[in-house]
C-alpha cells in the first residue's frame, strides 16, 4: 500500500541545451484517502470450490484501518467479517488473505450474493472506501426427471417431458433418440425431416403432433448448464398401427357372449329351473297319454315345444359362431 503525504514536491534534472543547464520542478498535491479496488467484481465459482473476492487497498496512511464484509442478499445485509473474524454464514469456510481479500473455501449454492467490502481509516482526509463483489455459484443440474410414453398409435399426438430445479444456472435441455441428439427444428436433420414435433430447450419438452412409426425409440434427456450436465435413463417408446379389424372382432365376440348369456337364461327360464314347486295333494298332473290314444295337445304345449326347438336352435347357432371366430 501507498502512503500518501499532504505535500510532496518531485525534482528533475533536463540534459544540457544549447551549452545551458535546464532545471525542471514538478510540484504535485497529495490527499490523504483510502481508495480501494477489485480485480474482478463478478467473480463465479462451481460449487464446492474456492473463491477469492479481492479487495485490494490501494492507498492509505492509516496504520490500523477497520475492515470488515458484509453479504447483501435480498437487499438485506449480514456481517461475514466483523473486527478480525469470520461470522454468520461463512463462519469456519473462509479466510482473509492481507491486507482485506476475503476468501471462500468451500463455496455452496447459498453463498451466491453481492459481496461488499469497507475499510475505515480515521486518520485519512477521506477516511471510507468500499467496492461490491457480486459472486456467482454454479451448481450442476442433478438427473432430471424424464417422461416418455411406453406406446403410441400411429397419428396420434404424443409428449415427452425433462425436467429438473436443482442446477443454477437454469438449466437448457437436449434430448436425444437412439444416442443421437433431437435438433429444435427437424427440418435440418435429414433423419428428422418428416417427423412433425416441436421441441423446447427452455422447458425441455417434446410434442408430436402426428407421430410415425420411425419416431419409435429410446428416449433421453439431459439437462446442462455452465456447471456441467446430467442425463436421466433411456425409456423406450413403440409406435404401433391401430387394428381395426381386431377392435370390430372384439366386439363382435363380446355381443356374440351376451348374446350367448341372454339365451341361456332364457331357455334354462323356459325348462323351470327357475321355478320351483310346492308338492301339495291339489298340484295338477297331466294324465298320461294312454296306449293307442290319439292325444290332442293343448295350445300352451305346442308353445313350449316351438320355444324348447328355438332354444336348440339358437345354442346350435351361437355354438357354431364362437367355433368359426375362435379360428
Amino acid at each position: 500500500m501507498n502512503l500518501a503525504s499532504p505535500l510532496a514536491f518531485t525534482l528533475k534534472q533536463s540534459a544540457v541545451f544549447h551549452n545551458r543547464t535546464v532545471t525542471a520542478c514538478q510540484c504535485y498535491i497529495s490527499t490523504l484517502a483510502v481508495i480501494l479496488k477489485t480485480t474482478n467484481a463478478k467473480p463465479w465459482v462451481n460449487e464446492f470450490e474456492s473463491i477469492e473476492l479481492s479487495c485490494m487497498i490501494e492507498s492509505i496512511s492509516t496504520t490500523n484501518p477497520r475492515i470488515e464484509w458484509k453479504k447483501i442478499k435480498k437487499g438485506e445485509p449480514s456481517y461475514v467479517y466483523f473486527e478480525k473474524e469470520i461470522a454468520g454464514d461463512l463462519e469456519k469456510r473462509a479466510k482473509i488473505r492481507e491486507p482485506a481479500t476475503l476468501v471462500i473455501l468451500n463455496a455452496t449454492r447459498a453463498d451466491t450474493a453481492d459481496y461488499r467490502c469497507e475499510v475505515t481509516a480515521p486518520n485519512d482526509q477521506k477516511s471510507f472506501d468500499e467496492v461490491l463483489i457480486s459472486l456467482t455459484v454454479r451448481v450442476k443440474p442433478v438427473v432430471p426427471r424424464c417422461s416418455v410414453p411406453k406406446s403410441v398409435p400411429v397419428g396420434k399426438p404424443a409428449e415427452l417431458h425433462c425436467l429438473e430445479d436443482e442446477g443454477y444456472p437454469k438449466s437448457q435441455y437436449q434430448w436425444f433418440r437412439n444416442k443421437e441428439e433431437i435438433p429444435e427444428d427437424p427440418k435440418s436433420s435429414p433423419k428428422f425431416f418428416n417427423s412433425t414435433y416441436t421441441l423446447s430447450g427452455e422447458t425441455g419438452t417434446v410434442k408430436f403432433s402426428a407421430v410415425r412409426k420411425e419416431d419409435a425409440g429410446e428416449y433421453y434427456c439431459r439437462a446442462r448448464n455452465e456447471a456441467g450436465f446430467s442425463e436421466c435413463g433411456p425409456q423406450m417408446m413403440e409406435v404401433y398401427d391401430i387394428n381395426i379389424a381386431g377392435i370390430i372382432l372384439g366386439v363382435v365376440v363380446v355381443v356374440t357372449v351376451l348374446l350367448c348369456i341372454t339365451v341361456g337364461i332364457f331357455c334354462a327360464y323356459k325348462r323351470g329351473y327357475f321355478t320351483s314347486q310346492k308338492q301339495t295333494g291339489n298340484n295338477y298332473k297331466a294324465p298320461a297319454k294312454g296306449d293307442g290314444v290319439d292325444y290332442v295337445r293343448t295350445e300352451d304345449e305346442v308353445w313350449e315345444n316351438k320355444e324348447m326347438l328355438f332354444c336348440i336352435k339358437a345354442s346350435k347357432s351361437l355354438r357354431n359362431l364362437l367355433e368359426s371366430l375362435a379360428v
